[in-house]
């Protein structure tokens, strides 16, 4: 016997669509971080305070955490949209979302409190902390104004 469901199909579908897509933007952000800042420009590894075997491998792992993000999120949209149920609106959402949280977090955890890496070394990082933090604020405010327009359009 199953339970039955408070939620429609479409407000299930709304919120897979979110869901799956806030996995997607912290996945392709990540990508833009590692490949950018980690490989092309090497300013840093996920680990710095270690060995350079470590630092390389720790971006490896990075990297393999984005793309597992990236195709999970992705597969879950192919599915809601073969089913009729992706809500366009809700995954841009959440793709915003993703993109701006993954940053934030990034800028604020990963960098300031665990310091775990900086963005560069060797320079003064106020503006590039500011820059990388202002970035992620504006993504999040993309997000929440996709947010705002998603709940009218549900209405």
């Amino acid at each position: 016997m199953t339970t039955p469901s408070f939620h429609s199909p479409k407000e299930r579908g709304a919120r897979r669509s979110l869901w799956s897509a806030v996995l997607v933007g912290a996945g392709v952000m990540a990508g833009i971080d590692e490949i950018v800042f980690h490989q092309l420009l090497q300013w840093h590894h996920f680990l710095d305070h270690a060995t350079p075997t470590i630092g390389i491998v720790s971006d490896g792992l990075l990297h393999a955490a984005e793309l597992l993000a990236i195709v999970i999120g992705a597969f879950l949209l192919i599915d809601l949209a073969q089913r009729r149920r992706l809500a366009t609106h809700w995954a841009w959402t959440g793709f915003f979302l993703g993109m701006g949280g993954f940053q934030l977090f990034d800028g604020i955890v990963s960098h300031k409190l665990l310091r775990i890496h900086q963005i560069r070394y060797g320079v003064d990082l106020f503006y590039y902390d500011l820059i990388w933090n202002l970035s992620a604020l504006a993504l999040l405010l993309v997000g929440v104004w996709l947010y705002r327009r998603a709940r009218r359009l549900d209405r």
